[in-house]
């Protein structure tokens, strides 16, 4: 015989009682439910019972199962006779904050019986409104959640659990933490979740979404966050009227057209999923590598095409919209997925439209403010956590957003190239190769391959104003071995550069800001002329070049790469003054500054870009 019971919280502080409700007498055992430990023996004579979780609980998932008096409770078993709830710590300790999908799980509670559960799908008879203070609404059969909560431990990282409803009832629940993990299926988000998660990324935080499916839908909380709000159909909400931004459909629908994409970068819109004995294709499937030289993938040994992680896809995955650029993956935006988002893998699984919906899925990576996002798109990535592969990556993500300082520092963008020169202009990177050869790629954080549009007259060196001034036009500027200044169109099509006026002598590399020109020259001057005289190539001294071999210009302030394989800045006046050291260069000899960030390169190098650290 079971009991019936559900706890009053899906989560507590450590040290303070957590009550449940309780269908007549039974005996209950509580047990962690990541490491098995049994917590806690006790008889119930309902239709109550307290838990007194002692302070000394460890952050975790818990597990209380009830049975009738005399009879076994099925620690092993599912279903009425349970009641999951997390144990948060009254300090945040740990780098690392989980989020258990609390309101998935009751969301497919009593799937299918009219008026109670969310489900099935369209079903007339689904309930619109379902209450945590009923039996059930634990874990499905699957537990898509339970493999990566036993590998963090087995793996000694420091997390803490929270339901993901504290991120909606206590958002300061992030406060201390240097990563969030959304894990598996994480499907239900109210508003002030998003709020809370994309805020918390945006002050420096980090997200990792080991999962897929994330945030589909909009739900409400009422009743204090006892009641689960989620009508799937605007016309039925009454909160159309009222507030249309909080009406229960999908996120990416109207009226309230907030894609989950601006906060996972990806989407089950374009992602695919198999169901019923469909779910059988999860284990064949792998992903593709598709930008092996990004930190994601340091240590795994992958290179472009290399296949990993069989068996991690399913049974629902999350993709964004991407064309293929000279071979290369580039996510388009036109699914609201931000333009930081680097595509890392991907696979095709427009076969599984057999088994339910035909999609891809996407890993991916963005910055969202002062934070990163990581993304792998499968709710099955746990149980591919076996594979060395995924292991490392996994151990990558956390290793990097965890760390004591923001993850900052230089990322790679691109492949090696034999390069001299680099220049940003019109959101495109220009480069110059070894050969002479003019090149040129968007501006992004995808592995992008360079095309070559042209030549150079003998260029040292580009650079591009961030904006026009004076006579000083919105262009390519270079200064070639013969000692002149010219100009080129930025536009694919045009092939004629237009020499402007002599350059300083000696001089080997250029930048233009605050309406006025700065080039270094071999003995180490360095020379200024302002916009306005442009023709008349009357260069004057500002100072001391700081050793530089490379300049460019990003926020109204000079930075040059030295001869020591250093990145220096000093303001943009024409007298002397000091370069001050900023940060290592990254083997970089060419820089260049695009939308906040600089960016590297060099003959044979990786092209990196990070945005400069604060002084």
């Amino acid at each position: 015989m079971t009991a019936r019971a559900y706890s009053r919280a899906t989560s507590c502080v450590a040290g303070t009682p957590l009550p449940f409700v309780v269908t007549g007498a039974a005996t209950v055992v509580v047990t962690d439910a990541i490491t098995g430990l049994v917590m806690c023996r006790d008889t119930v004579d309902g239709p109550t019972w307290t838990l007194p979780v002692p302070g000394s609980w460890p952050s975790s998932l818990y597990r209380a199962t009830f049975a009738a008096p005399g009879a076994r409770p099925d620690i092993d078993g599912a279903g009425d006779d349970e009641a999951w709830f997390v144990v948060r710590p009254a300090v945040a300790r740990a780098p690392i904050l989980v989020s258990v999908p609390f309101s998935t799980w009751q969301a497919y509670n009593r799937a299918g019986v009219p008026g109670e559960g969310l489900y099935y799908a369209e079903e007339p008879t689904r309930a619109a409104a379902v209450t945590f203070d009923r039996p059930g609404g634990g874990p499905p059969p699957q537990r898509w959640e339970e493999p990566l909560l036993h590998w963090l431990r087995a793996a000694r990282y420091p997390v803490e659990f929270c339901s993901n409803l504290d991120l909606h009832l206590d958002p300061g629940i992030l406060d201390g933490h240097r990563m969030l993990i959304v894990c598996a299926h994480d499907e239900y988000w109210t508003w002030e979740q998003r709020d809370a998660v994309e805020g918390f990324v945006r002050r420096g935080g980090n997200l990792a979404v080991f999962g897929a499916n994330t945030a589909w839908w909009q739900m409400r909380l009422e009743d204090g966050g006892r009641t689960m709000v989620c009508h799937r159909d605007a016309t039925t909400d009454p909160m159309s009227t009222v507030d249309p931004g909080r009406v229960t459909v999908e996120w990416s629908s109207a009226p309230v057209d907030r894609p989950e994409n601006a906060m996972t970068g990806v989407s089950f819109r374009r992602g695919a999923g198999a169901w019923g004995d469909g779910m059988a294709v999860i284990g064949r499937e792998a992903f593709t590598a598709r930008f092996a030289d990004h930190w994601v993938f340091d240590g795994t040994g992958l290179s472009d095409g290399d296949k990993f992680g069989q068996g991690t896809l399913g049974y629902e995955t999350d993709a964004a919209d991407i064309v293929e650029v000279d071979g290369v993956p580039r996510a388009t935006g036109r699914d609201g997925t931000p333009p930081s988002f680097a595509v890392l893998a991907t696979a095709d699984l427009r076969h599984w439209r057999r088994y339910g919906q035909g999609g891809a899925a996407t890993m991916g990576v963005f910055d969202l403010g002062a934070g990163t996002v990581f993304t792998a798109a499968t709710v099955n990535w746990g149980k591919g956590l076996h594979d060395p592969v995924v292991d490392r990556i996994t151990r990558n993500v956390l290793d990097r957003f965890c760390a004591p300082a923001p993850a900052t520092g230089w990322t790679v963008i691109g492949p090696p190239a034999d390069l001299h020169a680099l220049t940003a202009c019109d959101g495109a990177l220009y480069a110059v190769a070894v050969d002479g050869g003019l090149l040129t790629r968007e501006a992004c954080a995808q592995n992008l391959p360079w095309r070559r549009i042209g030549d150079t007259p003998g260029a040292l060196c580009l650079a591009s104003p961030r904006e026009a001034a004076g006579t000083m036009r919105q262009g390519l500027w270079a200064i070639t071995g013969a000692g002149r200044l010219t100009y080129r169109d930025p536009a694919a099509d045009a092939t004629l550069w237009t020499d402007m006026t002599a350059a300083p002598p000696g001089a080997r590399c250029l930048a233009l800001c605050d309406a006025g020109l700065f080039a270094a020259a071999d003995d180490d001057t360095l020379w200024y002329l302002p916009a306005l005289e442009l023709g008349t190539g009357d260069w004057r001294p500002a100072g001391p070049a700081g050793g530089t071999v490379a300049l460019a210009t990003l926020g109204g302030r000079l930075y040059g790469i030295t001869a020591a394989g250093r990145v220096v800045s000093r303001p943009p006046v024409p007298r002397p003054h000091p370069f001050t050291d900023v940060c290592d260069a990254a083997a970089g000899r060419a820089l260049a500054a695009h939308a906040g960030r600089l960016v590297a390169a060099g003959p044979g190098t990786l092209l990196r870009h990070r945005v400069p650290p604060l002084s």
